[in-house]
């Protein structure tokens, strides 16, 4: 597991956002991307939550 939490520049869809959450946890990309969708069915800030993280998170080096 790496220490820091930051967008990749590979493994993309839309912001790198779920990519580097997978990095992060050691997961497949594709597996946080499912559960994101999945989450996007209940109600909450799931969006505002990703848009928050693509603008906060660094892009890694």
């Amino acid at each position: 597991m790496t220490a820091r939490l930051a967008r990749p520049r590979h493994n993309r869809v839309i912001a790198g956002v779920c990519a580097g959450i997978a990095e992060r946890f050691g997961l497949a990309p594709f597996t946080v991307r499912l559960i994101f969708l999945l989450s996007c069915l209940l109600p909450g800030p799931q969006f505002l939550v990703y848009l928050a993280l693509w603008v906060l998170l660094p892009q890694e080096p």
